[in-house]
């Protein structure tokens, strides 16, 4: 069979795949004075495109080891601090931000063709804001958040299965589930955040802040300075 009719791999099929860039520009003058805006401003977008979850990022730590670990988190909150998430305190993202705070935060809005890239550090958030938002989660959320030892080995489906249906019992719907000690938030204060707009051939907007001090606000045009990025 000749080369340029074979049927082609996954693997090829992969490197061919191209998209064109071409949803928008953003250059310095559009910038919003503070990272807080621009953020509001970029996520309002999204949400007004229709985007599944437009809180969805991806949250990057790094174990003991020095490996590399991601996955996917739901953002809950931001304000002049920073940004706030919700899990369990014995997962692996939380054993390794307690002993490396260091941590980064993706945003990725593909159908705007943009994205947000954040790096700073994680805290703990205080428990009274911890209970105020478990509160206020739908109660089966609630109850899942006591069934799940977030990232232990389990032996199967059954043993989760179980687990609900001994708490459902316990706590039926209307009654008040308290807030499990093993289950928290964390506030991520950004050093960086990156807005990234695609362009054609490639050629990127990359806008950073910068914070110019510690645990800067990011309501405070002041406390940032802009930079530009290569592409």
């Amino acid at each position: 069979m000749d080369k340029a009719n074979e049927p082609k791999t996954v693997r090829t099929q992969i490197a061919d795949l191209r998209v064109s860039y071409d949803a928008g520009t953003l250059d310095e003058a559009d910038l919003a004075a503070s990272p807080l805006v621009q953020f509001e401003t970029w996520f309002h977008a999204a949400q007004q495109a229709g985007i599944d979850e437009p809180n969805a990022m991806v949250v990057g730590t790094v174990g003991a080891e020095g490996l590399p670990s991601a996955r996917t988190v739901l953002l809950k909150g931001v304000d002049q601090r920073g940004f706030t998430f919700f899990t369990n305190l014995g997962s692996t993202k939380s054993q390794q931000l307690a002993g490396n705070s260091g941590v980064s935060l993706v945003f990725p809005w593909y159908a705007l063709h943009r994205q947000v890239v954040i790096t700073g550090s994680a805290e703990l958030l205080p428990r009274d804001e911890v209970a105020q938002y478990f509160t206020s989660r739908p109660h089966d959320s609630q109850l899942g958040a006591w069934v799940s030892r977030q990232s232990a080995h389990i032996d199967g489906r059954a043993e989760l299965d179980a687990k609900w249906a001994q708490l459902a019992e316990e706590y039926p719907a209307g009654s008040t589930v308290p807030v499990p000690e093993f289950w928290g938030g964390w506030l991520v204060r950004p050093s960086t955040i990156e807005f990234w707009q695609g362009r054609s051939s490639r050629l990127h907007d990359r806008l950073r802040f910068v914070a110019i001090a510690t645990q800067a606000a990011l309501d405070d045009a002041s406390a940032w300075e802009v930079e530009r990025l290569s592409p």
